[in-house]
């Protein structure tokens, strides 16, 4: 039997998409959900974007045949319906006078007419209240990814000694039997003496493992503190590999390292044209237009962590003059350069080391906007800690860093790193793990 999917706004915000996403069953939206639309519809964001993609689709289907009464999805064979009505919440204790109640009420009044009914939303609240009601709830799980089962950037592999030594003597290995995906790192360990070991990245083509190339430089003067710290500068340092993942928790050096990476490049060898930063301004992508001052001084309080850590850069370096001033000097001269993600939209971004900080607060979506922005020999990185997440209506499987980090593992443009050793100080190491 076919089913009714009543969907919530933030659904349809978080992916406009999602009305064909539901097979042949029918997709229900009351008409509270068109009334929040109507008010997003004007934001210069993300959210307003996919709020006029939803009602330019809507309007499309209503010029098909009558949206009250529903009207058939070509590619999926479903339907799509407008409730007018949300039903009564008589005896539940909740109040209509609310839009969300208002929302679940349509869920409500399907259910208690004998058709199975399942309500979707990305408020947790909101599928607390449906499930009280005994209404089945869902999540929008069409881009979420297993997050305990998420792609880590490399394995261990046990091989005999002899095979280590030849992989030293000729600087590569067939991959055949080993395993590995195109850029994935093998952690190789002599299977009779484990201490005889050896660190190596497949090829982007898949068909040998080589020696890290970059693994042991010291990009403006910070050295790999660790393994995966190693194989982490070895990515964004790669040429052929032109988008990076690095997931971490605090203190790990995501940042910092891509950072040193994207300096070295554009200073030393000028490989790319200046160094991007970018960061999320706000959960859901809102703007920066209410803080105080230009937008260079707005983006200034959201970009803190970027000035720590390249004064701690230019520290390593020995800067003569104060880092700060340094790091003042690096963006008037456009070496580094900051901007807001609500800005990034429609720009073309040739010949630049582009780092996206923070991405877990991001959606797939956003995510893919961001990458399509790549011009010609632009390298993007992003980074993030997914337990850190500021935005309410993602989590650690629905972000768009653990989804691209999935998504693109194995693709030979990609490589993924995750860093699970804090080397900020041993506090930040106590707090990460223990806290």
């Amino acid at each position: 039997m076919k089913k009714s999917f009543v969907l919530d706004t933030n659904v349809l915000l978080h992916n406009p998409a999602a009305i064909e996403s539901f097979a042949d069953n029918e997709v229900v939206i009351p008409m509270d959900v068109i009334e929040e639309l109507d008010r997003f519809k004007g934001q210069n964001n993300e959210l307003g974007r996919n709020a006029r993609q939803v009602v330019r689709t809507l309007d499309r289907l209503r010029g098909q045949g009558s949206l009250r009464e529903g009207v058939t999805l070509k590619e999926s064979g479903g339907t799509v319906r407008v409730a007018l009505e949300p039903g009564s919440l008589e005896g539940t204790g909740l109040r209509l006078n609310l839009p969300d109640n208002r929302i679940v009420a349509v869920a409500n009044e399907i259910m208690n007419s004998g058709r199975p009914v399942i309500f979707v939303s990305k408020d947790v609240n909101a599928r607390i209240k449906a499930d009280a009601l005994g209404i089945k709830t869902m999540d929008f799980e069409k881009e979420k990814v297993d997050f305990d089962a998420l792609y880590c950037g490399w394995r261990e592999v046990a091989i005999p000694g002899d095979s280590i030594d030849q992989l030293h003597a000729r600087k590569f290995l067939p991959n055949d039997g080993l395993g590995l995906i195109p850029n994935e790192f093998g952690v190789f360990r002599d299977a009779a003496n484990p201490k005889h070991t050896s660190l190596a990245r497949c090829a982007p083509d898949g068909k040998t493992v080589g020696l890290l190339r970059y693994g042991e430089m010291k990009p403006m003067g910070v050295a790999a503190r660790n393994m995966q710290q190693r194989m982490a500068i070895e990515l964004l340092c790669s040429e052929e590999i032109q988008l990076v993942t690095l997931v971490g928790q605090a203190g790990t050096g995501k940042t910092l390292l891509a950072l040193a990476c994207g300096l070295a490049q554009v200073m030393h060898e000028r490989r790319y044209d200046k160094v991007l930063v970018s960061r999320p301004i706000m959960p859901l992508g809102k703007d920066i237009g209410y803080l105080p001052g230009s937008v260079e001084e707005k983006l200034g309080h959201w970009m803190l962590p970027i000035y720590d850590n390249l004064e701690y850069l230019l520290t390593l370096k020995g800067a003569k003059a104060e880092p700060g001033k340094k790091v003042e000097d690096f963006l008037r001269s456009g070496v580094i350069q900051l901007e807001a993600l609500t800005y990034i939209r429609g720009r073309s971004i040739p010949r630049e080391f582009m780092i996206v900080d923070e991405a877990q607060n991001l959606t797939p979506h956003e995510v893919k906007t961001i990458i399509s922005r790549a011009g010609e020999d632009t390298k993007v990185v992003l980074t993030g800690d997914p337990y850190q997440i500021d935005n309410p209506y993602l989590d650690a499987s629905s972000n768009g860093l653990t989804y691209t980090a999935e998504r693109l593992k194995g693709k030979a443009l990609f490589g993924h790193v995750t860093l699970t050793r804090s080397e900020r100080s041993e506090l930040a190491s106590l707090a990460a793990a223990e806290l």
